[in-house]
């Protein structure tokens, strides 16, 4: 083996260990929260502190998550609106990159760029303009007026638009001779081309919409309407809080996310190795 193939070898050997030793401590914390969602409140409080339950067959806190809160309503809230929300950020998405990538028109340059802008701004200085707006437009309470706010996706706009960029415009140039229109050429054959890219969107907006917690707590009063980031306040207690009933509940909130990621693990794969070609 000469020099440079034991040193091409090491390499390799200590980028493995260290994408493992970064992997292990990015989902040890999501392997704790399972952990504890079996533990019993005294398992909890022994020192030192063990990372396994005595026993996986415990599910009392489970139990007590489901009494305690209408989870279940909770999750089909979040469902609607996170499905909703990412349909409809993905298809202004399209359109916008689409126009952005193939059409020339006055100010694209500059729309473009204030569109980018958009990403620097902090999301909480919009809070009390959004919510007078939503008010006006009689919206609170409302599945749509919950995502409304944040169908305008500028990172998804910029990495569609970059994606529709490196296909070649010969494709284009030839399905118009055929007799091919705008609307036909984009769903025919630049979506179907740039689909990895758009499943790692879809389930990039669908966890950011799941995940939200503040703004579905301004724009709902009734109970019935809560989604589950805010469901999991009412297992909280300024007192006492037990939290191996709040981490059983957060334990059910991450199965759509790993059944999602699961079912799109090769799409998810194929758009970020598309996302680093793109330039």
């Amino acid at each position: 083996m000469t020099r440079a193939e034991k040193s091409r070898r090491a390499w390799n050997v200590s980028s493995s260990f260290t994408a493992i030793l970064i992997g292990f401590v990015i989902i040890f914390p999501i392997v704790y929260c399972f952990c504890i969602a079996f533990k019993t409140r005294p398992e909890l409080s022994v020192y030192p502190p063990k990372v396994l339950p005595d026993t996986f067959l415990n599910i009392e806190n489970f139990r007590t998550v489901f009494r305690t809160a209408p989870l279940m309503r909770f999750m089909l809230n979040s469902v609607i609106v996170s499905g909703t929300g990412c349909f409809l950020r993905i298809c202004f998405a399209i359109l916008a990159a689409y126009a952005f990538a193939y059409f020339e028109f006055r100010g694209k340059g500059v729309f473009f760029m204030f569109i980018l802008g958009t990403m620097m701004l902090p999301a909480d200085t919009l809070v009390v303009t959004n919510y007078l707006v939503i008010i006006r437009l009689n919206m609170l309470d409302n599945y749509l007026g919950m995502c409304i706010t944040s169908l305008a996706g500028a990172t998804q706009m910029f990495m569609l638009r970059q994606n529709f960029k490196i296909i070649p415009r010969s494709l284009r140039d030839a399905a118009f001779m055929d007799g091919c229109g705008d609307l036909r050429y984009l769903f025919w054959v630049v979506t179907p081309m740039s689909s990895p890219v758009i499943l790692t969107l879809m389930l990039q907006s669908f966890i950011t919409f799941w995940n939200a917690y503040l703004w579905p707590l301004l724009v709902t009063n009734r109970q019935d309407m809560r989604t589950v980031q805010v469901g999991i306040a009412m297992l909280t207690n300024p007192m006492d809080t037990n939290y191996t009933v709040v981490l059983a509940a957060v334990a059910v909130l991450l199965i759509p996310s790993f059944f999602l990621f699961a079912l799109l693990r090769m799409a998810v794969t194929q758009g970020i190795s598309a996302g680093a070609l793109v330039g």
